[in-house]
């Protein structure tokens, strides 16, 4: 890295409920509207006559009566629009969709997307300074289930060698380097909601170590029969039909939260990198990450929001800046009464009194796992791009602190100057950045 500045956020591309690319996504988020809706695999049969997976025939057919149907966990979710096997072509070529999970189609669409938006053509530069880091937290679950259900239908001979590494949590990252040749040191993040703000702090450690671009972020698809299982051993889903009912995060009554799909991947530079191949976009600079964990449960979040808090205050003090710098927080907002307190209570500790402004747009889309905090990231730059906050769909009845400023409809022209974005993921991952106006 030359060492001259700090790095820049160049490309974003987006995958995700609210459109695919950063410009509809964007606009599309100004509405306000939810995007979440039916669950599209809620009127397939979950088993098949015999009470084991479903053949092709019982997938192709509607719901038939009794215990043979069985329902998934929820019935709403945040689903990326025109996005089926049959239409990706233009991302994901033939050979590689068979090998592939749809969360990596994500991911290769949006590496795409926010390369073509850096205007950073990868065959254009030495491919040793060039690299990938993604964050995964459910891998490629619909292939491996895919793949459950032929290994229980005709044996083990009939199952897909591609399942070795199709469902394996660094397959994006690896589909990524081999498509655009990015040997510069690759790797990907497990740690749940945390793992892109994680996965953006690594890149901005092998950009000090000499790499001049890096593309990082997340997607996620965890909508399959067998992901839904897996998140419903865990309390939170919501099984309402109601799309801005069923995900109400900060609100005094709220009980749960809708699972979403897709992402997004921004393009990290070193400044003098993006100078020299004429790079002139430059959504926002990275001030500041840290990271913390919890210590405690294996699986649930602590009930001490004290680390939660601490980083926070260090990605700040790393940025250089006090608390009363933040212009707003892009928030976790798990939607759950405990969770929501623990997340109202940090800011607290981090901001006083202070009413700093705080914004949850995944409110639109559903929380993405690995995808949500790439997606705030996404929000994050494009915010202070434009200098507009985008809304939280705003929740009915009161909030569960009244002090709270939950930003409920475009904030424009106010200046915003620097944002933090915060996440936490399952098991005590607690994870921060600082994003700053571009100099």
């Amino acid at each position: 890295m030359s060492g001259d500045g700090r790095p820049v956020i160049t490309g974003i591309g987006v995958v995700a409920p609210t459109g695919v690319g950063a410009g509809r996504h964007w606009e599309n988020g100004l509405t306000g509207r939810s995007r979440i809706g039916a669950l599209r695999s809620a009127v397939e049969p979950w088993a098949g006559p015999d009470g084991g997976p479903p053949d092709d025939s019982s997938v192709a057919t509607a719901p038939v009566p009794g215990d043979v149907c069985r329902r998934p966990p929820v019935r709403v979710a945040g689903q990326v629009p025109g996005f089926s096997a049959d239409q990706v072509g233009d991302f994901v070529g033939s050979r590689v969709r068979v090998q592939t999970d749809r969360w990596t189609w994500f991911a290769l669409a949006a590496t795409r997307l926010a390369f073509e938006d850096a205007g950073l053509d990868p065959e254009r530069h030495d491919p040793y300074q060039l690299s990938v880091v993604t964050a995964s937290a459910s891998g490629g679950n619909e292939f491996g289930q895919r793949e459950i259900n032929t290994l229980w239908r005709n044996g083990p001979g009939s199952v897909s060698a591609y399942q070795s590494i199709g469902w394996f949590y660094a397959a994006s990252s690896g589909q990524i380097s081999i498509r655009d040749q990015l040997k510069g040191s690759c790797g990907v993040f497990v740690a749940d909601a945390a793992g892109p703000l994680d996965a953006l702090a690594a890149a901005a450690r092998q950009l000090r170590r000499g790499v001049g671009a890096v593309v990082t972020g997340g997607t996620e698809a965890p909508l399959s029969p067998y992901a839904l299982a897996c998140q419903a051993r865990r309390p939170g889903l919501s099984d309402t039909t109601d799309p801005v009912a069923a995900y109400r995060p900060f609100a005094a009554d709220g009980a749960c939260h809708v699972p979403g799909e897709g992402g997004a991947m921004l393009v990290l530079e070193d400044r003098g990198f993006a100078e020299a191949r004429g790079g002139s976009r430059r959504y926002a600079e990275l001030a500041g990450t840290a990271a913390t964990h919890d210590a405690g449960d294996p699986v649930e979040v602590s009930g001490d929001c004290t680390q939660y808090a601490r980083a926070m205050r260090l990605a700040i003090d790393r940025a250089g800046l006090e608390p009363a710098d933040v212009d707003v927080v892009f928030a976790d907002g798990a939607g759950e009464e405990r969770l929501d307190a623990l997340e109202v209570a940090a800011l607290r500790k981090v901001f006083g009194d202070r009413p700093v402004p705080v914004t949850v747009p995944a409110t639109m889309t559903g929380r993405l796992c690995s995808g949500g905090a790439a997606l705030s990231l996404a929000w994050a730059a494009l915010a202070l791009s434009h200098d507009t906050v985008p809304p939280t769909v705003p929740p009915d009845g009161p909030l569960i602190d009244p002090g709270l400023d939950l930003v409920t409809s475009p904030r424009v022209g106010g200046g915003i100057r620097t944002a933090l974005v915060v996440a936490r993921g399952a098991g005590g991952f607690n994870s921060a950045a600082v994003l700053s106006v571009a100099s």
